[in-house]
Formats: structure tokens, C-alpha cells, sequence
């Protein structure tokens, strides 16, 4: 009798005894484009890995790139869609870092960086990009985007000896979806922009896609990183990498990756996929430095050690894991 009623009070106190609540982890989106459309196309996705990892995801989006890094470096987001650029930003200031990277649906590893007009726009090539400046509104993407930002940067106009700020008529910064818009709406004459955005478009749009035109296209950038906070517990980044690495092997897993970016599934990856990123950086501000002629000559040469330095340690880093 005494044991049937203790195993009684203990089933009334379990009853009483609220369900240990998911350990919650905070993922951050880049703002690539309006909050409402990333919430249509990663909400499934999210849903998806709070099943699967029985953790509670909770999806973080803010205004800019800048806005998620900060949030992860003072720790209000855990896991992270990032470019390249961005993920340097995370890693370097917000103790990120690269686990896995997407895979594209075509297999080549990356995408590209574009210079888009309006198929109607009296600027034909990217020869009139480097010529014309002075008539072209021009829309550049946000200072933490790979393809908006930093890749342009170098190749249109390091390479090119341009200053974007006096080169064009006017120039403003928005993420992808905003420039992309201007230009079908001839708000801006040329944007930067990329071919994971035109397929959004294509998909969405099918008509709108064929208004633009591209000018110029990138050599290719490594696929997206996802980051996670160093600090994170083992066990936690165990099972987060593990649905990841397992994400995309069912049709319906396949298809909402598709509806992201053109991407098909995930591959390991380390922060060592940020060096051709962080060597274009440097290849940029060394082409500036040698391009200025007011300042002393010993500054200069210092500056460019250093710059040389970095270069070859990152070389180093390359080789020491091939």
C-alpha cells in the first residue's frame, strides 16, 4: 500500500512537472533581400532543423549584414547564413566560424558577382561602365557582401584605378533584392549584383528576369558559408552538423534549398574557405596603396610589407593543409 501510493505521488508530480523546454538556438539571416521574403523561403527550412535536431531554432533577421554580426559577437545569435566577406567579419570580430558550405544545384562549387543594367538602358557593355561613369546612377551593395561589395570592388575598380565615390553621377548602397528592383525600375542605371539573385527572379518572375541585362560577371566565388560561434557546446554543433550534412537528400529537402538560393545541399568546409576573400581584400588595398602618389615613400613601402606579410601567410595557411 505505502509503495503504491509513493509511486502515485511521484506520477502526480511528474504530471505537475513541466516538459524540459528545447535548448534554443538563435540563426541569423543576411539581408540579401526584404525580411518578409526571407521569412517565406527560410521559415521551412527552419522548421525543418528544429524537427530533425529537436533543438528550437528561432530565426534572427535584421536591417543590414552588420546587424547579425554584431548579434553574434555579443552572442544573441548562434549559427549564421553568411557570404564570404561577412563570414571574415564573423570570424574575425565575432568568434565565428565556418562549418559547412552549400553546394550550388549545378555542382561548379560557387557563384558569381554581376554588374546588371536594364536591357533598355543605353549603357551596352562594361567598357561603358569605365567610360561613362558621369551619366550612370550606380547601385553598390551593402560593405559586408561578397558579391555587392567586396568582389566588385576589386576586379571593377581597384583593377580599373576607379574611385566608385567620384566615378558615377551618384552612388548608394542596398542589398541585393533593392538594386535589383531599381534597375527594372530604371531607378539606377547599373548595379552590382549576382547570379544566385537573377535565379530568384527567374523563379519568381520569369519576365521580369529577361528586362536585364548583365555587363560583366565575376570569376567565381566559393558557395556560402553557415558559421557558428566557437564557443558553442560540442554536442550542440555535433547535432547541427549533422543535419546539415544530411540536409538535401529528399526531393522536398532539395526543393526548399532551391527556393533559398540555388543551392542543393551542404559539404563540410573551415575557415579556410575565406582565403581567396581575405587575399582579394588585400590585393585591393595594395593596388590603392601603389596607386598613391601623395604619400612618403617609407609609409608606403611599410604599408606594403605588411600587406605582403599577410599575403604570405595566408599562402602558408593554403599549403599547410594540402
Amino acid at each position: 500500500m505505502l509503495r503504491s501510493l509513493m509511486a502515485a505521488s511521484i506520477a502526480v508530480m511528474l504530471a505537475a512537472t513541466p516538459a524540459a523546454a528545447a535548448e534554443e538556438v538563435n540563426f541569423g539571416i543576411i539581408s540579401t533581400e526584404t525580411t518578409a521574403n526571407l521569412k517565406t523561403i527560410w521559415d521551412p527550412f527552419l522548421a525543418d532543423m528544429t524537427k530533425k535536431t529537436g533543438l528550437n531554432i528561432k530565426a534572427f533577421y535584421a536591417s543590414d549584414y552588420a546587424g547579425v554580426i554584431e548579434a553574434m559577437r555579443f552572442k544573441k545569435v548562434d549559427v549564421a547564413w553568411f557570404g564570404n566577406k561577412s563570414a571574415i567579419e564573423a570570424v574575425d570580430r565575432a568568434n565565428g566560424e565556418v562549418f559547412v558550405q552549400t553546394i550550388a544545384e549545378d555542382g561548379v562549387g560557387g557563384y558569381y558577382s554581376l554588374l546588371i543594367t536594364h536591357r533598355d538602358s543605353p549603357f551596352k557593355s562594361f567598357e561603358d561602365v569605365l567610360k561613362r561613369g558621369k551619366e550612370i546612377n550606380f547601385g553598390i551593395g551593402d560593405p559586408n557582401s561578397t558579391s555587392g561589395f567586396a568582389v566588385p570592388s576589386y576586379y571593377v575598380f581597384a583593377l580599373n584605378h576607379i574611385d566608385p565615390k567620384t566615378h558615377f553621377k551618384t552612388i548608394r548602397a542596398a542589398n541585393h533584392e533593392t538594386n535589383l528592383q531599381a534597375v527594372l525600375n530604371r531607378q539606377l542605371d547599373v548595379a552590382t549584383n549576382n547570379t544566385e539573385q537573377l535565379y530568384i527572379l527567374e523563379k519568381r518572375m520569369p519576365e521580369k528576369a529577361k528586362e536585364i541585362r548583365v555587363l560583366w560577371k565575376s570569376p567565381l566565388i566559393a558557395s556560402d558559408p553557415m558559421v557558428w560561434r566557437k564557443d558553442l557546446d560540442p554536442e550542440l554543433k555535433a547535432r547541427l552538423k549533422t543535419f546539415f550534412l544530411a540536409y538535401g537528400t529528399k526531393e522536398e529537402e532539395r526543393q526548399r534549398l532551391l527556393g533559398i538560393q540555388k543551392w542543393v545541399g551542404f559539404r563540410d568546409s573551415s575557415n579556410l574557405q575565406l582565403v581567396p576573400i581575405r587575399q582579394l581584400e588585400l590585393a585591393r588595398e595594395k593596388t590603392k596603396l601603389e596607386a598613391d602618389a601623395g604619400m612618403a615613400p617609407a609609409e608606403k613601402q611599410a604599408k606594403l610589407a605588411e600587406i605582403n606579410r599577410k599575403l604570405a601567410d595566408l599562402n602558408a595557411q593554403v599549403a599547410q593543409k594540402q
